[in-house]
C-alpha cells in the first residue's frame, strides 16, 4: 500500500491533506525551555523505554541517527518541523510508523507532539486515531494537567486541549479570480489561522494554504474539529464555484493549464519553485478533467519527488542544486509517462 501522501482522499481536489496534532508534557518534568540537557535525555530514555508498549508499529529514532537528507525529506512531507530538525539534533527523537501517517516528535517544543495525517478531508477519523494513541500513552505516562486550564504546554496558546487541527487547501481558482483575500479575511475572522505551506512564518507555494484552529483553551476537541470542518467546507464550495467561473472561458483556461503541462513535459532543467507553481495548474487541470494525460497518483508523485530531498532519495544520489534542476526535469518526464 502506498503512503498517505501519495493517496487521494475525500475532497482532495481542494483539500490535499489533514493533520491532527496533540501536545502533551510529562507530569513533574520541566518544560523544554528550562530543562537541562540531562533532563531532556531522561525524557528521551523514558519514551524509548515505553515505545514497544504504545504499539501502532511505531519505531523510536533519535534525530542524531537520521542523516540530513532524510531529515529534510521528513520536513518536505510535513512530518517534522524545520526548527525541530535543526535545533534538536542532540535532544530530539521521533516515533514513526512505516506508513508515516503517525509521527510523534519528542522534545520539540513540548515533551510529546503527537501527529496523525491523512490525504483529503479526514478530520473525524484522524481525531479518533489521535485520541486513541494519546490515551494509550496516557495510561503509561502521567500528563501535566490542570483542573482549571486543562493540559499544560510550554506555549500558552496551546494550553487546554493542546490540540491543533489543520487542513492543507489548494486554491488556484480563488487566486486567479482575485477572491483569495476575501476568503483569507473570512478565515481569520472565524477564529482560524491561515499560513503558508510549512506553517507559521512560511510563504504560500503553489496556491496551497494551511488552515488551523487558533483557540485551544475553553473549547473541546470535537468543537475544534467541527469549526474547522465548517470553514473548510465553505472554502471548498467557494473554490469549486470559482473553478466553474474559470471554466466558462474554456479555451483560455485550457491554454493556461496545458502550457504548464507542456513546460513540465518538455523542460530540460527546472527548479523546485518553478515546478511547484506549474504543478498547481497541472493539478487543477487534472481535477477538472481537462488534462486527461494525468491522474491523481502522478500529480502526488510529482509534488513529492520534485522537492529537493525527496528527489535525491528517489534517485539514490546526492546532487548539487544545478544537478537537481537537470535531474528533476527527467524525473518529471518519467512520472508523467508511467502507465
Amino acid at each position: 500500500m502506498i503512503n498517505w501522501y501519495l493517496q487521494s482522499g475525500k475532497d482532495s481536489d481542494v483539500v490535499t491533506s489533514t493533520r491532527i496534532r496533540i501536545a502533551r508534557n510529562i507530569k513533574n518534568c520541566k518544560f523544554d525551555i528550562i530543562a537541562s540537557k540531562q533532563e531532556k535525555e531522561n525524557i528521551l530514555n523514558k519514551i524509548e523505554e515505553i515505545a514497544p508498549k504504545i504499539g501502532y508499529g511505531l519505531k523510536f529514532i533519535r534525530l542524531k541517527d537520521i542523516d540530513d537528507l532524510t531529515k529534510l525529506s521528513l520536513i518536505e512531507k510535513h512530518l517534522i518541523s524545520p526548527d525541530f530538525a535543526v535545533d534538536k539534533q542532540e535532544e530530539g527523537a521521533i516515533l514513526i510508523n512505516n506508513d508515516e501517517n503517525i509521527c510523534i516528535m519528542i522534545n520539540e517544543e513540548d515533551h510529546i507532539r503527537l501527529q496523525v495525517f491523512a490525504s483529503g478531508l479526514e478530520l473525524d477519523n484522524l481525531l479518533n486515531l489521535a485520541e486513541e494513541i494519546e490515551g494509550t500513552i496516557g495510561k503509561i505516562l502521567n500528563y501535566a494537567y490542570s483542573d482549571k486550564y486543562g493540559y499544560l504546554t510550554e506555549c500558552p496558546t496551546n494550553v487546554g486541549t493542546g490540540m491543533r487541527a489543520s487542513v492543507m487547501v489548494h486554491l488556484p481558482a480563488l487566486t486567479a479570480t482575485g477572491n483569495i483575500n476575501k476568503v483569507l479575511e473570512v478565515v481569520n475572522d472565524f477564529g482560524m489561522n491561515i499560513r503558508g505551506l510549512y506553517g507559521e512564518g512560511s510563504d504560500t507555494q503553489g496556491n496551497v494554504y494551511q488552515i488551523s484552529n487558533k483557540q485551544s483553551l475553553g473549547i473541546s476537541e470535537k468543537e475544534i474539529v467541527n469549526n474547522l470542518k465548517l470553514i473548510t467546507n465553505k472554502i471548498i464550495e467557494q473554490e469549486r464555484t470559482a473553478r466553474k467561473y474559470l471554466a466558462k472561458r474554456s479555451i483560455e483556461l485550457e491554454d493556461r493549464l496545458y502550457r504548464a503541462y507542456g513546460i513540465l513535459t518538455n523542460c530540460r532543467k527546472i527548479s523546485s519553485d518553478e515546478a511547484k507553481k506549474l504543478l498547481s495548474d497541472v493539478k487543477l487541470g487534472t481535477d477538472l478533467g481537462i488534462i486527461k494525460e494525468m491522474n491523481d497518483l502522478k500529480v502526488n508523485k510529482l509534488d513529492l519527488y520534485t522537492k529537493p530531498a525527496n528527489l535525491q532519495l528517489y534517485l539514490g544520489q546526492t546532487l548539487n542544486e544545478n544537478e537537481r534542476d537537470i535531474e528533476r526535469a527527467e524525473v518529471i518526464k518519467k512520472i508523467i509517462n508511467e502507465d
